[in-house]
């Protein structure tokens, strides 16, 4: 459980690994300047923010996994403690409580869980026999459940399934029969007419508008049909960059958010996007490569989930801004302005980079 030496951690230190999360945080400077009218203050907050999340990156990278393996459970019981706590302390912003102010800090704890969460679950599946037996699987489910309703009642359906895939992208790799993934699926399909009628006006608002955006395009739909023409009007090239008219002439909502892949697409156009894509996959296969070389049970089931819901992140993003998935409020990953997202997204690839600098230790 040794620290790694700053020789042994500039000599293991993983480049393919590390050279495009540094490419994208290039990325995300680039059109951030462009998505927020140009405001040099918003593009030199947003560095600070990097700098900030780099360090706890390569802290987290520094510190033993298997250390963090111990201390996972209680990682998760105080998350859990921050959640029950958002709606009696929380502030409300975008219709949604979601947030903890202690002084100058603003906290999010739901993407605390986003690390947490796999960190617990590997920890204890790490410890059972394989395949997980009945107990050991009900038990699991308990663990996803618990973070993924506190936040599913703040509102945020974004996070809350994100986490909830995450959970379960770790029950498959650690070899949970199909037939309990089959069972889940219909307890789903049977569950989706009460949860209609559990979500809030806006969320209901916000999946009728991606079934049919053109009955409402300046309501439910608005979101939705600005963003597809300013992908559609991208083309092959882009329109150059601090030239998009869709983010320049404010016709685009949230386009420093949740919506800056849309930004990117009309500026730099198709070419612009597979770069973008190229860069988010070599990260997330060096990942995967990185989990299936480890040798510990915990290393590989940590480092392939958080790998995987980095992938998912994206897929979501990218789906909803280019009108195949419903928006749920999903950041795109190490590009969108935003702090807590930013950070808890670099502590868990520093998880990953830590693993791979310990492997055949």
């Amino acid at each position: 459980m040794a620290f790694l030496s700053p020789d042994s951690i500039w000599r293991r230190f993983d480049w393919p690994y590390f050279l495009p999360i540094l490419g994208l945080a290039t990325v995300s400077l680039i059109v951030l300047y462009s998505a927020g009218e140009q405001d040099p203050g918003l593009v030199i907050g947003q560095a600070l923010r990097f700098g900030v999340a780099f360090l706890v990156f390569f802290l987290v990278a520094a510190i033993p996994p298997r250390l963090l393996s111990l201390l996972a459970p209680y990682f998760y019981v105080g998350v859990l403690l921050l959640l029950v706590l958002v709606p009696f302390v929380g502030t409300t912003g975008m219709g949604a409580q979601r947030w903890i102010v202690v002084g100058p800090l603003t906290l999010q704890p739901s993407e605390l869980a986003k690390l947490v969460l796999p960190m617990t679950l590997a920890a204890f599946l790490s410890h059972q026999d394989y395949p997980p037996s009945p107990g050991v699987l009900i038990s699991s489910l308990v663990l996803i459940a618990l973070p993924t309703g506190l936040i599913m009642i703040q509102p945020d359906l974004g996070t809350s399934v994100l986490i909830a895939a995450s959970g379960l992208v770790i029950l498959f790799l650690a070899g949970t029969p199909w037939w309990f993934f089959a069972s889940l699926g219909t307890l789903a399909l049977a569950a989706m007419v009460p949860a209609w009628h559990m979500l809030h006006d806006y969320q209901r608002q916000r999946l009728l508008g991606f079934l049919n955006p053109e009955a409402d395009p300046y309501g439910a739909g608005y979101h939705i049909t600005q963003s597809k023409i300013a992908i559609g009007s991208g083309g092959l090239t882009g329109k150059g960059w601090l030239n998009g008219t869709q983010a320049q002439l404010d016709f685009l909502p949230e386009r420093h958010t949740d919506f800056i892949f849309a930004v990117l697409s009309e500026e730099f156009g198709l070419i612009g996007g597979l770069v973008l894509l190229t860069l988010y996959l070599v990260l997330t296969l060096r990942g995967l490569v990185i989990a299936f070389r480890s040798r510990e049970m915990y290393n590989r089931l940590v480092a392939a989930g958080i790998s995987t819901m980095f992938f998912f992140y994206v897929v979501i993003n990218i789906g909803m801004t280019s009108g195949l998935l419903p928006v749920v409020g999903v950041p795109l990953p190490l590009v969108s302005y935003g702090g807590s997202s930013l950070v808890a997204l670099l502590a868990g690839l520093g998880l990953v980079m830590g693993i791979s600098m310990r492997r055949g230790r």
